[in-house]
């Protein structure tokens, strides 16, 4: 089981939290830092200092770390236009010497599309699906041929489809809890897909669909990896994980049942029955980015028995 470390700065970060949280993780063994692609913050915070946007984070970190793998769960398909978007990632996973993965969705927030006047696009999947087609298609055309796109949202000409990525294949995470679509679109695109916040029953029922979709496209199902995102509140005892747990805004009780609360033992025996219905990656949303003793308690009391 993969423990990746993923953070939702929107909430209230600077760069500067972001790159201790990363150094941390990276000298703590976790499998890669990701963070959210959002401007705007989410319920009772204030958000402050203000949002700092995913890909030159990314550019950052990459420059600031040598090992632990980076990405985005999930790009926002709206803040991008397709094109642009494959230039940034490929120039980070040169940057970072191949350690970029890109987890992309259709974007969903209104209110931060208003507040930044980005335009909210009633058909998003439609746009997903060519933007996925596009980013790509870009990567996959030798260096010296062209590529060319007509979709009904997207028209690329004559492109030189430049720059390509370090990494031959630039890991694509596809998530969500589409019975239909999302399932079938993972399964021409996706190397990961990721089903975040879910029960046990969602994730089992999910994942079966992908996997599904997957042999229905031809491929083999365990082509896929299969991860949940879940917030974590660790402690070890009762009143470290209530602390946790007021620090963050939540309730003991509700984080067990939706999420990895609790003690070492209890949060490795959640993580277990995860595994059980197919979930081989867990990527741990910790919102207080301040508590770099949470990070070192997973990883000293909770990585090692899911090795």
């Amino acid at each position: 089981m993969d423990l990746r470390v993923f953070t939702e700065p929107q909430q209230g970060a600077t760069y500067e939290t972001l790159l201790r949280v990363a150094k941390a993780a990276e000298e703590l063994n976790y499998g890669a830092f990701f963070r959210s692609d959002h401007y705007l913050h989410m319920g009772a915070v204030d958000g402050l200092p203000g949002p700092t946007d995913a890909w030159i984070t990314l550019a950052g970190l990459a420059r600031e770390t040598s090992r632990i793998r980076l990405g985005t769960l999930m790009t926002a398909g709206t803040f991008r236009f397709p094109g642009v978007l494959a230039i940034q990632v490929a120039q980070v996973d040169q940057m970072s010497g191949g350690r970029v993965e890109l987890g992309l969705g259709s974007g969903w927030y209104a209110e931060e599309h208003a507040a930044y006047g980005i335009p909210f696009p009633k058909e998003k999947f439609g746009r997903l699906e060519e933007q996925l087609a596009v980013i790509t298609g870009l990567w996959n055309t030798p260096v010296g041929e062209r590529f060319d796109f007509d979709g009904n949202y997207y028209q690329l000409a004559d492109s030189p489809a430049l720059p390509k990525p370090v990494q031959a294949k630039v890991p694509v995470l596809i998530g969500g809890h589409g019975a239909k679509r999302t399932p079938a679109l993972a399964a021409q695109y996706a190397d990961e897909f990721n089903i975040p916040f879910a029960s046990l029953a969602d994730s089992k029922r999910q994942f079966g669909r992908v996997r599904a979709a997957a042999e229905e496209h031809g491929r083999k199902a365990d082509d896929l990896v299969y991860s949940n995102a879940l917030v974590a509140c660790v402690g070890r005892t009762d009143a470290d994980v209530k602390r946790r747990a007021e620090a963050i805004g939540r309730n003991v009780d509700e984080l067990k049942a939706h999420g990895l609360a609790g003690s070492p033992a209890e949060v490795v025996e959640r993580i277990s029955a995860f595994r059980a219905v197919g979930s081989q990656r867990i990527y741990l949303q910790m919102l207080d980015l301040d508590d770099l003793d949470h990070l070192e308690l997973i990883a000293t009391d909770v990585m090692p028995q899911l090795s």
